[in-house]
């Protein structure tokens, strides 16, 4: 385990200083929350075109009932493993060409969680209407992932752990809605 943690450190050091000053302000832009807000309301027009309008109730309650567990286990990992984030790792700081900081600990990545929940859960949605959208929301859900190393906010594995309970999550909340539309037969 000990060298896992160690190769992680490594990477980390090597696609945080990848970067560079002209970069910068696209990656602290791709991180932040507000910015996707008009994107969020593609994603809810798409649904609307593709679902009857009982049916939005039902996909918007599991889309922030998944959001909500995404974020809630993050943070039982966060403190039940406590691994701190690289800016408070004083060993890591003088290697890291740019740092931005959260919490204290950071195993897994709520941001990349919540990413790739949406991703996953509107690709089994929407993917049969709109067969280009997996596609775009995955490189979209990557690059707020990236964004969280290229900041030194994650190390690489909290990101990709981060993505794989938000993958795993958004399947199981889509599904969890296509029974209850079925059975509401709000389809």
């Amino acid at each position: 385990m000990h060298e896992l943690i160690e190769k992680d450190r490594a990477l980390l050091v090597f696609l945080n200083n990848l970067g560079n000053v002209g970069s910068d302000p696209f990656w602290l832009l791709i991180t932040g929350k507000w910015i996707w807000i008009p994107l969020y309301i593609i994603f809810l027009y798409l649904l609307f075109k593709t679902y009857k309008p009982k049916s939005l109730i039902f996909i918007v309650v599991f889309i922030a009932l998944g959001i909500t567990f995404t974020d809630q286990i993050a943070g039982v990992f966060k403190y039940g493993i406590a691994r701190l984030r690289p800016c408070h790792d004083e060993e890591l700081i003088p290697q890291l060409r740019m740092i931005t900081c959260g919490g204290k600990y950071g195993f897994f990545s709520s941001h990349a969680a919540n990413s790739f929940f949406i991703a996953t859960f509107l690709s089994i949605l929407l993917a049969k209407k709109y067969r280009w959208l997996p596609m775009g929301v995955f490189i979209w859900a990557s690059f707020i992932s990236y964004s969280r190393v290229y900041l030194g906010v994650h190390f690489p594995l909290d990101i990709i752990f981060g993505a794989l309970v938000g993958f795993l999550s958004g399947g199981l909340f889509a599904e969890f809605t296509k029974i209850v539309l079925r059975k509401q037969q709000v389809i």
